[in-house]
Formats: C-alpha cells, sequence, structure tokens
C-alpha cells in the first residue's frame, strides 16, 4: 500500500496548526484532524504490531518512571525479540520456564490487556520490570519496533538501574555492537527502507521537508540512538548460543541467573517446620520497630541445636524480598576459619546484595571499606549466622552507618558476649519447644505423621523428655528410630543414659571446643557432672579454691548458651549439654575408667572403689546410693587419687584412716555423714564447703584444724547435734547453716568472729533458747532466719548493730516484742516477724503501731534511713496522757514523725508540744513551738552546709550560719546555694548579707529567732520545687557542732505537724521529700520551726521557695519583696532593718542582688 501524506493547497499560510507546528516541532500527525481542510493519508510499514501512535507514544516515553521502588514493580522480567525469529521455539521455551520458576514474564503478544495501545503498555511494561531479557537474534535490528524496545531499555538501565541481560541467539556479540555480519545487514535493510519511506512519508511546505513525525528530514538522531543502545548492549555480559544442539540446557543457566538476580530462590527450612511460625512473628515485631527508619541490629542467642538458623531463614524468606537487597551469611564459624574465609563473606554480602561478581577483596580491612561504601545508600536485609567472634562482627557489620535508612542486620550467636550492650538494638532469647510441638516435630520424623502411633505414645513420651524440647535432638533420634520396633527403642534409651547420639552430641560440642581455654573447660565439666541445682555464688567459691577463675568462668559459660542461672541464682544446664559433658570425659578412656577425671555412673563408681584402681588422673567423683542401708569401701581405696578436689557422697560408709583421703579436697557434700564427729586426721585445711547434711554428728570436731579457706559450713538435719564448734577457725565463713538440728541448744559465743559471714540459717532449732550477745556485733551480716526456734523468745536492741542484715525472718518464735532498734535499721529490706510479714516499707509502720495504745488513732509517718513510710492519722482531741507518752517513745526511735490534729487550735495545745518535747528534754531547751530528738552529730548531709563563724569582739561567742535543703535538688538551688556560700560577707555591725527575691527563680520569707511564717504563693504553671533554710545563730567559742537538732514544718490551715531530726537529711531520697513538699499547697498557712541546742540562740531565719521553673506569672498572697536582708548579732542599737523596694533583674543579676538578715 502507497504512502502518502499531504496538506490540501487551501490551507492559508495564517493558519494557527502551522505557527503551532513551527514552535513544537514534537507535534504529531494527529494535531491535525482538527482541521477538515488537512488531508492525512498514512500506510505504514506494520512492522510486528507497529501502532500509528508510536512515535508519540514512544516520545512521552523517553524517560522512565523512577517514583515507584524495584521491589514494587509490576513485572520480574521483560522480553525483547523479534517474533519471526524466535516467538515459536526459543522465547517460547525460555518464556515457559521462566514461569515455572515463580518468575512473572512480559511478553508483548500475551501480556497486553486488551484495548491498549501496544506503544503505552510496551513502554510501561519495560519502566515496570526488574530485568530486561533482549534476545538479539538475526532479524532483530530489521525491527524498528524491537529497536525502539532496546532504545526503552537502555534509558531504563541508565536512569533506574535495570537490569540487561542480552542473550546472542546465532549471533556474534560483536555483530551486535558494530552491526556487521548477518545482523548488519538486517539492520541496513531496515535503513534502507527508512530512506525510501522518506519520500512519501513527508509534509510539503515551501522548500521545507519535514518527516511525518516532526523531524526535519536529514535528522538522523533516532537512528544514532539505536547504533548507540546496540553498541551498549552488546557490549555487556550475557548468553551466547551459537548453533546450540541443546537449547534446554542454555534455557536453564539462563534462568538460574535470573533467579539470582531476582534473587527469588527461599532458602530451604525444614521437611516440618513445627513451631517456627509463632517465633518467626515474635521476631518480626522486633524487627518493626518505631524506630523503622533506623538501622536496627537484631540478635538472637541460644543454645546449639535450639532452631536458631531454621527462624533466621525463615524470617529471610518472609520480608527479605521487601528490601532492596538481602543476604544470607550461613555457617560464619566455619567459613571463617579458611584461607580466605573472611574476605569470602566481605565478597559474597555484595555479591547477593549488588548481584556483581566484579568485586575482589584483597584483605579484611579494605572489605570494609568496600562495604561501607557500596551499601550506605541501599536498604538491606542481612543474616549473620553462627557468629562467634567479635572479629567477625565488625568485618561483616562494623557500624549502622555502612547500611542504607531502614536496614535491618539479624545475628545469631550461642555467645551472649557477641551481642552484649548498644552491639544490638534488641536480643531475642530462642525458648525451647513446648511438649505440644516436640511431639510433633518427633513424630513427623519417626512416624512421617504429626502424633505418634498408639502403640509407641508413651515411649514416644520419653524420647521427647529425653530431647528436652530440642529441635534438633527430636529430628536426629526421630529419623534414627523411624520403622524400628519397641525394643530397639528401649535399647536406644538405655544406650542414651551412658552414650549420647552422636550426631547430637557433635553439634553440641562446637560450643564446648569454642571456649577459651582449659580452665572454662573443666569448669563446664564440673558443672556438667556435680553442680546443677546449686547456688551459683557456692559453686564458684568451690570452684575458686580448686584454681579456677569461676566467676569469670561461669558469666562464659552463661554467655556461650551452656550454663544458665536462674532467678534463685541456681546453676542449670540442658540434659543434653550434661550428657555432651559427660560424653567428653567418658571419651577420653572408653575403657580405663580409673584415667576418666571425673567418675559419676554409680556403676563405674563402684567398680573403681571396690576394686581400688582409682589413680592421680581422678579429680571429682561422686557417688549417691538409694536405700536405707549405706554400703561400706575403705579409704584406701582412695589413696591413690591424689589429685581428687571434689567428693560428693550419700548412702556410703567409708571404713578406716582418713589420712588416705586428698588433701587436695576443695568440696566434701555427704549426705548421711555416718560419724559422730569429723576425723582430726583427715585433712582440712583445702576445705571451702563442707556439707554433711542428715549426719550423726554429735561434736563437729574434737580436734579443730585452722581452715582458713572454708567458706560453706552446712550440717542441717544432724539430729544429734548438741552445740556449734568453735568458728575461731574458720574466720573466712559465709554460710553458716544448722537446719533443723533439734538437740541443738547452745551457739558458741565464738561466732563473733565471722568477721565474713552473709547467711545465719537456724531454722528449726527447736532447743535453741537465746543467741549469744556476740551475734549481734556480725556488721557483714545479711541475712539471719530463726524461723521454728520455738524457744526464743527475745531479740535484742543491739539488733541495730547488724548494719548489712537485710532480711530477719522469725517466725513462728517465742518472740512478742519487735526491738525499737530495728525500725532504725538502715539496712533491712525484708521482715517476717511476729506476724508482720513483707517489705520493710510495708511492715514497719504496722510494727510501729503496735507499740501504741490501741485505744486511739495514734500512728506516726515513720522515715527511716531506707526511706519507709506510712501515713496514718493522730486524733490530738481525743489523744490520753497514755497516747501522748507513746508518742515521747516513739520519738526515741524514729527519724520523722507526722501528727495530723483536728483543729488549729489544737496545734498549740501544751500536751502535744509537751508529748513531743518529752523524748528529749534532758537534752534540747524546746522554744515554744518545737519539739527535740536525740541525735547523732557523726553524720552530716551534704544537704547541710556551715556557712561561717565569725567570732564577736569583747564576748565569747561566736556568730554562725547554717544552710540546708528540704526538698529535691534542681539547678536554681545549686545556683542559691553557691551565691549564699561565695557572697555572705560580714559588716562593721557584725551582721551579713544573703541574697534575697531573685526572680525568676526564687522567692525569700524572712523573721527574727527560730521560726518563720508565710502564706505559700499561688504560681500558675509551677510546682513548689524545693526549699532552702538559712539559720544565723550565736553560741559559745567552745562548741563546735552545728547546733541544729530538729525542723518542724506546722501547716495551720491542714493542721498538721511534719518534725524531722538532722538525720533525716542525710536518709531521705527525692521522692521523700517530694512527700514533704506536696502537703504545701498554694494558700496554707506555713509556719518553719528550727530547733537548736541549748547553748545556742537563734537570732534571724530565712526561707526559700525554689519553683520548678520560672516564676513569670502573677504572685498571689505574696509578700512585698525586699533587695537586702540585714542579718545582726542581736544588738538592736548596732542593726537595725532596712527595707528597700526590689527592681524585678534578670536572673544572671542575682550578686548583685542581697538581702540583710536583721
Amino acid at each position: 500500500m502507497s504512502n502518502q501524506t499531504y496538506l490540501s493547497d487551501d490551507l492559508p499560510l495564517d493558519d494557527p496548526i502551522w505557527t503551532n507546528f513551527k514552535s513544537d516541532p514534537s507535534l504529531d500527525v494527529d494535531s491535525f484532524s482538527k482541521y477538515p481542510s488537512a488531508k492525512i493519508d498514512l500506510d505504514l510499514d506494520n512492522d510486528d504490531l507497529y501502532s500509528d501512535n508510536f512515535w508519540t507514544d514512544f516520545e512521552s516515553y523517553d524517560n522512565p518512571s523512577t517514583e515507584a521502588p524495584l521491589d514494587r514493580r509490576n513485572h520480574d522480567v521483560f522480553l525483547s525479540f523479534r517474533g519471526e525469529d524466535t516467538r515459536a521455539s526459543f522465547i517460547s521455551h525460555l518464556s515457559a520456564s521462566l514461569q515455572n520458576a515463580g518468575i512473572t514474564v512480559f511478553k508483548d503478544d500475551q501480556s497486553l490487556q486488551r484495548g491498549d495501545l501496544i506503544s503505552i503498555s510496551l513502554m510501561k511494561a519495560i519502566d515496570n520490570s526488574k530485568i530486561s531479557i533482549i534476545v538479539f537474534s538475526k532479524n532483530y535490528a530489521d525491527s524498528q519496533w524491537c529497536l525502539q524496545e532496546l532504545v526503552q531499555v537502555m534509558n531504563c538501565q541508565r536512569s533506574v538501574g535495570q537490569i540487561v541481560l542480552p542473550v546472542f541467539y546465532d549471533v556474534d556479540p560483536s555483530e551486535v555492537r558494530r552491526q556487521t555480519g548477518v545482523f548488519g545487514k538486517a539492520f541496513q535493510n531496515l535503513l534502507n527502507r527508512i530512506a525510501q519511506e522518506e519520500k512519501s512519508l513527508v509534509f510539503k511546505w515551501g522548500n521545507d521537508v519535514l518527516w511525518g513525525n516532526g523531524i526535519r528530514v536529514g535528522n538522523k538522531d533516532m537512528v544514532l540512538k539505536w547504533r548507540h543502545a546496540l553498541h551498549q548492549a552488546g557490549a555487556l555480559a550475557g548468553f551466547v548460543v551459537l548453533n546450540s544442539r541443546n537449547e534446554s540446557e542454555d534455557i536453564k543457566d539462563i534462568v538460574e541467573k535470573v533467579t539470582h538476580l531476582l534473587d527469588k530462590k527461599d532458602l530451604f527450612l525444614a521437611d516440618h517446620p513445627v513451631g517456627v511460625e509463632s517465633r518467626v512473628q515474635d521476631m518480626i515485631q522486633l524487627l518493626n520497630t518505631p524506630l523503622s527508619n533506623d538501622v536496627q541490629l537484631l540478635g538472637m542467642w541460644g543454645m546449639g541445636g535450639i532452631g536458631k538458623t531454621t527462624i533466621a531463614k525463615s524470617i529471610y524468606n518472609k520480608v527479605g524480598r521487601n528490601f532492596e537487597g538481602r543476604c544470607f551469611l550461613a555457617n560464619i564459624r566455619e567459613v571463617w576459619e579458611q584461607d580466605v574465609g573472611p574476605m569470602y563473606l566481605q565478597e559474597r554480602i555484595l555479591y547477593d546484595i549488588l548481584k556483581e561478581t566484579t568485586t575482589k577483596i584483597q584483605n579484611i580491612e579494605s572489605g570494609k571499606s568496600a562495604l561501607m561504601e557500596r551499601l550506605c545508600h541501599k536498604r538491606v536485609l542481612l543474616v549473620l549466622d553462627d557468629v562467634n567472634k567479635l572479629d567477625q562482627l565488625n568485618a561483616l557489620c562494623g557500624s549502622r552507618k555502612w547500611f542504607g535508612s531502614g536496614s535491618r542486620i539479624i545475628i545469631t550467636t550461642r555467645d551472649k558476649q557477641i551481642i552484649r550492650g548498644n552491639r544490638v538494638n534488641q536480643v531475642y532469647i530462642m525458648r525451647e519447644m513446648d511438649e505440644s510441638e516436640s511431639v510433633e516435630l518427633f513424630s513427623w520424623h519417626s512416624f512421617k505423621k504429626a502424633g505418634p502411633r498408639e502403640d509407641f505414645a508413651e515411649i514416644s513420651k520419653n524420647v521427647v523428655e529425653y530431647c528436652g524440647g530440642l529441635p534438633l535432638a527430636l529430628e536426629v533420634l526421630g529419623s534414627y528410630l523411624f520403622d524400628r520396633p519397641v525394643t530397639e527403642w528401649n535399647c536406644v534409651l538405655e544406650k542414651l543414659k551412658r552414650i549420647p547420639n552422636d550426631q547430637v552430641q557433635r553439634k553440641l560440642k562446637i560450643s564446648y571446643d569454642g571456649l577459651n581455654d582449659d580452665i572454662e573447660r573443666d569448669i563446664f565439666l564440673d558443672i556438667a557432672i556435680f553442680f546443677i541445682g546449686m547456688d551459683r555464688n557456692d559453686v564458684v567459691h568451690i570452684l575458686n579454691g580448686c584454681g579456677l577463675f569461676a566467676e569469670i568462668g561461669i558469666s562464659v559459660l552463661v554467655e556461650r548458651s551452656l550454663v544458665t542461672v536462674d532467678n534463685k541464682n541456681k546453676l542449670g544446664m540442658h540434659d543434653l549439654l550434661r550428657d555432651m559433658g559427660r560424653e567428653i570425659v567418658r571419651d577420653k578412656s572408653p575403657k580405663e575408667l580409673e584415667k576418666r577425671s571425673r567418675l559419676w555412673f554409680h556403676e563405674d563408681v563402684l567398680d573403681v572403689l571396690l576394686n581400688h584402681t582409682g589413680t592421680k588422673a581422678v579429680e571429682g567423683l561422686t557417688l549417691k546410693l538409694p536405700g536405707l542401708g549405706a554400703q561400706r569401701f575403705s579409704t584406701k581405696a582412695f589413696k591413690k587419687m591424689k589429685k581428687l578436689r571434689l567428693l560428693q557422697l550419700s548412702g556410703v560408709k567409708l571404713d578406716g584412716d582418713f589420712k588416705y583421703l586428698s588433701r587436695n579436697l576443695s568440696w566434701l557434700c555427704w549426705k548421711g555423714f555416718p560419724l559422730t564427729c569429723i576425723p582430726s586426721k583427715f585433712y582440712q585445711r583445702n576445705l571451702v564447703s563442707i556439707e554433711l547434711e542428715n549426719s550423726n554428728i554429735k561434736l563437729v570436731w574434737k580436734e579443730m584444724q585452722r581452715m582458713e579457706n572454708l567458706k560453706i559450713l552446712n550440717l542441717s538435719h544432724s539430729h544429734y547435734l548438741r552445740q556449734t564448734p568453735d568458728f575461731s577457725n574458720m574466720p573466712n565463713l559465709e554460710k553458716l547453716i544448722l537446719k533443723d538440728c533439734p538437740r541443738l541448744s547452745e551457739i558458741s559465743h565464738t561466732i563473733g568472729h565471722l568477721h565474713k559471714v552473709l547467711l545465719i540459717n537456724l531454722k528449726d532449732c527447736i532447743s535453741l533458747s537465746n543467741l549469744p550477745r556476740t551475734i549481734y556485733t556480725l556488721k557483714s551480716l545479711k541475712n539471719l532466719i530463726l524461723s521454728g526456734c520455738l524457744k526464743i523468745d527475745k531479740l535484742e536492741e543491739d539488733i541495730e548493730q547488724m548494719e548489712s542484715l537485710t532480711t530477719l525472718i522469725a517466725d513462728n518464735t517465742a518472740i512478742t516484742e519487735v526491738p525499737f532498734s530495728l525500725a532504725r535499721s538502715t539496712s533491712i529490706g525484708y521482715i517476717s516477724l511476729c506476724g508482720y510479714k513483707g517489705s520493710a516499707r510495708e511492715v514497719f509502720p504496722s510494727i510501729i503501731q503496735s507499740w501504741m495504745s490501741p485505744t486511739n488513732k495514734l500512728s506516726s509517718l515513720v522515715q527511716t534511713p531506707a526511706g519507709m513510710s506510712s501515713l496514718v492519722s493522730f486524733d490530738a482531741s481525743k489523744s490520753s496522757s497514755r497516747s501522748l507518752s507513746s508518742i515521747s517513745e516513739v520519738l526515741r526511735k524514729v527519724l520523722s514523725l507526722f501528727v495530723e490534729c483536728g483543729s488549729e487550735l489544737e496545734l498549740s495545745r501544751d500536751a502535744i508540744l509537751d508529748a513531743l518535747s518529752a523524748a528529749t528534754s534532758k537534752e534540747l531547751e524546746s522554744t515554744a513551738t518545737s519539739t527535740t530528738s536525740q541525735v547523732s552529730i557523726a553524720k552530716t548531709s551534704t544537704l547541710i552546709e556551715c556557712c561561717g563563724q565569725v567570732h564577736i569582739s569583747a564576748t565569747k561567742s561566736s556568730l554562725r550560719s547554717l544552710l540546708f535543703r528540704m526538698g529535691m535538688n534542681c539547678h536554681a538551688a545549686d545556683v542559691l546555694k553557691e551565691s549564699i556560700l561565695q557572697n555572705m560577707t560580714v559588716d562593721a555591725f557584725d551582721a551579713c548579707l544573703i541574697p534575697g527575691d531573685n526572680y525568676p527563680n526564687w522567692l525569700t520569707f524572712s523573721s527574727k529567732g527560730s521560726s518563720v511564717i508565710f502564706t505559700v504563693p499561688q504560681v500558675k504553671g509551677h510546682n513548689l520545687k524545693t526549699m532552702m533554710c538559712f539559720v544565723y545563730s550565736s553560741s559559745p567559742d567552745n562548741i563546735t557542732s552545728d547546733g541544729l537538732k530538729n525542723v518542724l514544718v506546722i501547716n495551720h490551715t491542714k493542721t498538721t505537724i511534719q518534725l524531722y531530726k538532722k538525720e533525716a537529711f542525710s536518709s531521705f531520697k527525692n521522692e521523700d521529700w517530694q512527700k514533704v513538699l506536696s502537703n504545701m499547697e498554694p494558700g496554707d498557712k506555713v509556719e518553719i520551726v528550727v530547733v537548736f541546742g541549748n547553748d545556742f540562740i537563734v537570732l534571724n531565719t530565712a526561707v526559700y521557695l525554689i519553683y520548678d521553673e520560672p516564676i513569670e506569672e502573677t504572685l498571689e498572697q505574696c509578700h512585698s519583696p525586699d533587695k537586702f536582708f540585714v542579718v545582726d548579732s542581736g544588738d538592736e542599737n548596732e542593726s537595725a532593718a532596712q527595707r528597700i523596694s526590689l527592681q524585678v533583674e534578670p536572673a544572671y543579676h542575682f550578686k548583685q542582688k542581697r538581702r540583710k538578715l536583721v
């Protein structure tokens, strides 16, 4: 069909179409359709679904969109090909293989929705594909359609980083680059055809000749674009399929490459991923933190075989495609040890995330730089599996700055030290499978279904219990027992008691082999065989006595998931790890029992003891025999065990000389010890722990050795023990446990020599009637247990000397009164005594109330140095002389008191004030509104500052100034304190100047004498933060103390009195001061009274109210501000009050604005 496009001669020159066309050469042919006088006739070559709108649509798509992220593109692969060459053969097979691999393919003859313009759909398809595969065949370049696709593909590669994968099908790549050979002939055919079409497809206007698409004839831009695109694509690495007889192999290679580039291949999890999903969801919740745009590191910690890798793989599969790149580095521990392992791992990260193979890393440091430079702008998911060294973490994930915003790094490890502190954001602790999960997983492997066969149900339960919820063991043993009869199952279980499964053993032993040294390995083996279930601190002492550094060693074992410590401080270990440790010992000498370092299996131990075959190789031995009758052995059986450190016996009797027992024993645990005393020939100087429960001991030692190393002495349930040993020979004892020794009637007074003891447990010693007074001198004692000591009826007041005592348990005793001194304890935390049980903070107020008359509402706010308190009321109007005397008794024993009166009138009742002052009437002189208390001036709080002392000439007196704070610390308080301490001056009249009001920080109230009355101001939007008091007094020169005894806060509005001894200032915490200030509300009339000793005369008192924020609002009920406050020596003729109006000044001028106390 002929091509002819022309304009009718009747189209006028001034028609707008020409003006528009000349100003916008891209105006397409369809723009002429609105003009009826313009006749346009198109007959283009129908080239592979060619569209009338091709050129217009293509030009509008010249710059592909970059708005959609890569992971949201519609298609995985766009296929560009010449249909007549490859559609029916190679392309159809390639497309099918890609789709079978789960890859979405856009193919122009299949993927276009009906009604779409072909060119628009193709341009969008290219733009929205992750990879473009260009199949260059012999006639590919003969198609304008194919070449325009190619140009668009290369644009996408340049603008959005689209991956381009060329396939050279029966053509050589060089022919494509240079447009030569058969491929070049096809391209030349297209150019010739275009040249022919130029003559027919033109617009004519004057001497100008135009292309139908609006480009001037002779402009070869499009042809140059084609050539450039061909040259670029031909230079890319791709697949060359030349005369291939086996296209299926070529297609397989292409599909594998695309799968890798798309990261389509999920990691294999397990045939039966039981329990995986719930744990994955827990992990995903941790990954989806509020700080989702930050780089987050998540640690997964747990013992070997618990499923860390499986869970990490599942997360990788589930969320990995939501990132711009992902990488799962498996078996880092193993790969790292290879010659180029570290560099290989670094290269693998770049390869998996960036899909490149060109980067070669020469050393670890250059690899770090490459990772940081190449990944810092990419949002990636990186899984580092089985990390066991910090060097690995530093080389593969050295900093969060290495990765783009929103990246997530998951680290699986058996060593908690790897993910400690701020190395990770969160740690997920792997939990073992529960019973139902364990049964299901085991059944899938042993019966190929979700549950066990009925006739195997019971024995399956036994196997599952042995596995302890460890997926590795459940899978291995389940597969091993598959299709075996019950008799073999039973045989396997019996064998497992002696020898663990080798496959499980090898997996678990990795953590043991990875320990730092033999000391840590010895600690692990000792715990596995002897110390599971024991107190960690006890084990530390015992192993330290063996020359092992147990404190750090046990910490390492816990970090490596080899040992656990529960909330009761008991050591634990998974049964399979225990068996692994025992197998390590057995495997070193499987045939010769006597050459094993530790003996625990009772048949093996019996063999060695009965045959006297023990050797110096034996370091530990445990033998626990059941039954009432003890089995006898000769002490000579231990003669050759010179290195025996640990000895645990139960149901055993030893006959003969105890000198044969090792002199290196650190731990002796002998339940049912058969002798009435410990033999003197038994060398005990190296013993750290003696545990002789249920013994026949009557007298512990007849001839006692000095035991410097002894830390633990446990003689519990020794029903014949009558008296304790002499404690002076065990100066380092920390635990004394004498539970249930019913005949014990005497505790040696030498117990006072135990200066390091932490625990004394005398529970159920029913014959014990008293405690030696020396026990109260134990300043290190933390726990004292007397429950069930039916005859003990008294605790001495000396108990307050136990300054470290935190727990006192004395239930079911004859004690009827709580010592008053107990309320002054500075350390007590838990108490169970006289029916009171709980934390001291809760119990003490009730105990103190019991000291008072039960007939009235008397109670107190008892404030001990530990900060314990409780608020109740005292109805002063109904008080009796008996209750008032009770207050006096209480005052001697407490640090603070809160009295709630019925009316303001009762605040000044002589009876109440007399009761408050009676507590210390022999020592203090009360003012008209004060009360006193015995206090020790040994402690001086940092809240109290002695500002200065000035001698007054011609007298034997001195002027003293004192500053103290009542409330929480804040910046304004610090500024005020500094101002007072540094700027206080004394003038010629023996007066001093101190700061007055200072807006916007504090308000000042002052008065002569020892009390100040003021109304609490209303400050909108601000809260009272703290109070500071400045007191000016005089005293004889020979007085060295500051004189302060008590402070009273009297709230006339609320009719309450709060009394605080000086000692309270050293013990109160912020929350305690907050309670003090909370009783003062705006509008309350408050009086502050300071009480000093007899030899002091209080001249002036100033109170500063300090607020939490600058005071800028209007103050209500506030006094008139003064600029200076004059403090004089008491001679009214020498100094007089001077009141000057205050000018409001900025806060930083406080040093210039001072008061002279009058």
